[in-house]
């Protein structure tokens, strides 16, 4: 399934005592980078959760949010950071001292600074937290990867039509190639003689190494080349699964034999054909951005 790097999933439910709400949304880059944004209390989940979404999620930025609340919750334990607590209420004496202010430190003014208590959880309540968590994150991933092949859906069915015309376009240059031979051939001929004027010429050696020479632009190597690139395009389309990369590849390899198509031909009627080439080719590109 060919799926978009774009995409949002969410869930909210109660499992196990936990409220557990889970929301996550994607968008376009060049690798897999992961921003997991929880509790700090809860940030033992963190690995857990990157794994878990490392198995589905290849391409993109991805940012996941996830609150979990529990009301009635025995198995915790407050934790003071002792040495913390201790320079917050040195400072705060200092400031008193140096500004000449009321000295009015108390338990609870220090206590605002929430960040000298941990709460722990003992081991066993951390498993069942994981276990609930990734029971949420899968109902969100679920969602959240339907929206993402729905969009990628749409991308493949406009890149394959995309391909398809492009096939029509090289189909016109592959019939139109064969004259572009013929009138390299003429035009080197007729050149050679306008410079040698009334000098003799061996007519046999004139015309092989014009020949020669004209055969050397020919495209029919590039043609086939590129259509071959065609069939690849829709063989990985058809596949699918993460294509983006090897579809970016498979597009410059495009691109490329379309360029050398349009200087060797030297015809009028090919490069225009290849601006129409190009254009689609960079339309694909522009899409292709999109696929994880």
């Amino acid at each position: 399934m060919i799926r978009s790097m774009t995409g949002f999933g969410r869930c909210e439910k109660t499992v196990n005592g936990y409220d557990i709400y889970v929301e996550i949304k994607a968008v376009n880059h060049r690798y897999a980078d992961y921003n997991i944004k929880l509790p700090r209390v809860y940030n033992f989940l963190e690995d857990d959760i990157k794994k878990y979404l490392q198995q589905y999620i290849k391409r993109g930025k991805v940012d996941v949010y996830l609150t979990i609340y529990k009301e009635l919750d025995d198995a915790k334990e407050v934790v003071l950071n002792e040495a913390l607590a201790g320079s917050y209420i040195k400072a705060l004496k200092l400031i008193a001292e140096k500004f000449d202010v009321r000295d009015d430190i108390s338990v609870s003014s220090v206590a605002r600074y929430n960040d000298i208590f941990e709460i722990k959880h003992d081991q066993e309540d951390e498993e069942i937290i994981k276990t609930s968590v990734v029971e949420v994150l899968g109902e969100a991933l679920s969602g959240f990867m339907s929206a993402r092949e729905r969009e990628g859906s749409k991308l493949a069915k406009d890149m394959l039509e995309r391909n398809n015309l492009i096939k029509g376009e090289v189909a016109k240059i592959e019939k139109i190639a064969p004259d572009t031979v013929v009138e390299h051939k003429n035009n080197i001929e007729a050149r050679i003689r306008e410079l040698i004027g009334d000098a003799s010429v061996d007519e046999n050696r004139l015309l092989t190494e014009t020949a020669i020479y004209a055969d050397k632009l020919s495209i029919n190597e590039e043609i086939v080349r590129l259509k071959c690139h065609q069939e690849e395009f829709d063989r990985i389309m058809s596949k699918g699964d993460a294509v983006g990369r090897r579809l970016d590849f498979l597009l410059q390899e495009m691109n490329r034999e379309t360029n050398t198509i349009g200087s060797k031909a030297n015809n009028l009627e090919i490069s225009n054909i290849v601006i129409n080439v190009k254009a689609e080719l960079e339309k694909i590109r522009e899409q292709l951005q999109n696929l994880e």
